[in-house]
């Protein structure tokens, strides 16, 4: 199995077309530069035999090593040893609230990053069980399905974010319904789900569908995030800081909604809870109320030892870096003599 050790380094790699940018600018200035002492291409085949080709190249060279630099940070691994493991466990499906309101800061810093902690932590909590992520807001996506790779569980959680849904708005009934679907068939007695949220609902059928998905044989339990008092929900407005407004032009408290969230457990036969500020006093209730789910015997083939790959893209990062240190900037012999910078 491949996959990155530090996959939110790969985000760097935006920093590119960027870097490609900020040349091409300089490139431009230094041409107007050169224009306010007249003719720049006759003040540069007189002051300096510069190829049009070679920086260019080398540019290329350089955003190629960088890239390599990257990927080799992030660090790609293999699985090169795996071991069965048998363990009583049950499914678990985490199905994560990324819509706009849980940017509110009602909690430190945010809604979205003590919930996907939460979700972290209880991955870490729940080792030796299969579980998978859902994430929702208008529509409900399976981000990852049960699955014994933690890593990659974990992984994932860093890079969520309420832009990874177009469909704005809370829908719990399709993020039920699609969990419900998302366990095998031959599962009726070992799973459940565990909803983070801050209980804004936009649409119906969420108490129906957490009935139907409890005759499945899931057990559903919510977790809320927030305060009761709220916040405002901050947006950016190109490089402004700004809140959420309503059609009036008033910024818009969000507040904790917690009474669907405890129907929902309630049509669930789980439980509710409150996360604030210290998750560390809510993860031993979760952990214990989770331990009621009926447990089966599985057995899985999992990987136990990672094999890294880093060391080969840092020395091709290295080996470009140094085929680009003998490129000159000079004209080369071997070109033909209208290679000039124009």
């Amino acid at each position: 199995m491949f996959r990155f050790a530090h996959g939110e380094y790969l985000y760097l790699l935006l920093l590119l077309p960027l870097v490609a940018a900020a040349y091409g600018y300089a490139q431009r200035e230094r041409r107007r530069a050169l224009a306010q002492f007249g003719n720049p291409e006759l003040l540069t085949r007189q002051t300096l035999e510069s190829s049009r080709v070679k920086p260019l190249t080398k540019l290329l060279l350089w955003l190629l090593a960088l890239a390599f630099f990257i990927v080799g940070w992030a660090n790609p691994q293999m699985g090169s040893k795996r071991e069965t493991v048998r363990s009583k466990g049950f499914d678990l499906l985490i199905a994560l609230d990324v819509s706009q309101s849980m940017m509110a800061e009602d909690v430190t810093p945010n809604r979205l990053d003590r919930a996907r902690r939460l979700a972290s932590d209880l991955i870490g909590e729940l080792r030796g069980n299969r579980m998978g992520l859902i994430i929702f807001a208008g529509s409900a996506y399976l981000a990852i399905p049960l699955t014994s790779d933690y890593g990659a569980l974990v992984q994932y959680l860093r890079s969520v974010s309420t832009d990874m849904l177009s469909a704005q708005g809370t829908n719990f009934a399709g993020a039920i319904d699609l969990a419900a679907g998302s366990f095998s068939k031959d599962n009726q007695h070992y799973k459940a789900l565990v909803v983070i949220s801050d209980g804004e609902n936009h649409e119906d059928g969420a108490l129906e569908a957490a009935r139907n998905a409890r005759e499945q044989g899931m057990v559903i339990l919510t977790v809320g995030v927030g305060t009761t008092e709220g916040s405002f929900v901050p947006v950016l407005l190109g490089p402004q800081r700004d809140y959420k407004r309503d059609e009036a032009g008033n910024p818009v408290r969000s507040k904790l909604e917690e009474a669907l969230l405890q129907d929902l457990a309630k049509a669930g036969d789980g439980a509710y809870f409150r996360l604030g500020n210290n998750q560390d006093d809510l993860l031993g209730p979760l952990r214990k109320e989770l331990d009621r789910v009926e447990k089966r015997e599985v057995e899985q083939r999992v990987f136990s030892e990672y094999e890294s790959y880093y060391q080969w893209f840092i020395g091709l990062g290295l080996l470009i870096l140094l085929i680009e240190s003998f490129i000159t900037y000079r004209r080369s012999k071997y070109f033909a003599p209208q290679d000039w910078i124009k």
